[in-house]
């Protein structure tokens, strides 16, 4: 009779440390794959801040460029100053979302701008000048899709169980800095022949 009541005993430890083992494997597991994928957030991050840097350093040489040809088109150089020097001090991801979509509109009223200037169009320095912000922005759009796929497989693998309870206590969270297309982009541009 004792002997048996060991045997049970020793088995129901052996459940009990068997479970243990699978919750603990569980936990560092989530642990591991929560760094890594917190690592690559921040890597795409990298590669969508680099790209801006790039082009925040390119609108300043286009700016002069068209200030050459439109003197009196002060507002537009003061909104771009204003909006380049709003990305280049903002400091986490949100802020430089915002303030990148600020200098999305205040550059696209530049370019609106050079539509009235056909010798500015035929500038040699003007055209080599946009190429490179063009092929900057391809850049940044690529960027900012790898940012974007990254953050969800991020958010998702945090929100699934049992990684959401293992999340908690890690201080993993929910990252919300997502590039989403501006209100104005949304919406079809008007042609008039």
């Amino acid at each position: 009779m004792m002997r048996r009541g060991l045997w049970i005993f020793l088995g129901i430890l052996a459940v009990f440390v068997f479970v243990g083992l699978l919750i603990y494997g569980s936990f560092i597991s989530a642990q591991h794959q929560m760094v890594a994928k917190d690592e690559n957030v921040k890597s795409s991050w990298s590669q969508v801040d680099v790209q801006l840097q790039r082009r925040a350093d390119l609108i300043p040489n286009l700016v002069e460029t068209v200030k050459g040809f439109t003197k009196e088109e002060s507002t537009v150089f003061g909104d771009i100053a204003n909006a380049r020097a709003g990305l280049l001090n903002a400091h986490d991801p949100k802020s430089k979302i915002a303030a990148n979509g600020q200098l999305d509109s205040a550059f696209g009223r530049l370019l609106a701008l050079t539509e009235n200037y056909p010798q500015l169009r035929s500038n040699e320095q003007f055209l080599r000048l946009q190429d490179e912000l063009s092929g900057t922005e391809n850049r940044i759009s690529v960027a900012r899709r790898r940012y974007n796929e990254t953050l969800r497989d991020y958010n998702t693998f945090v929100r699934q169980f049992p990684n959401s309870l293992w999340a908690g206590v890690l201080g993993f969270h929910v990252n919300d800095a997502y590039f989403e297309a501006s209100a104005a982009s949304r919406t079809a541009p008007a042609v008039k022949f």
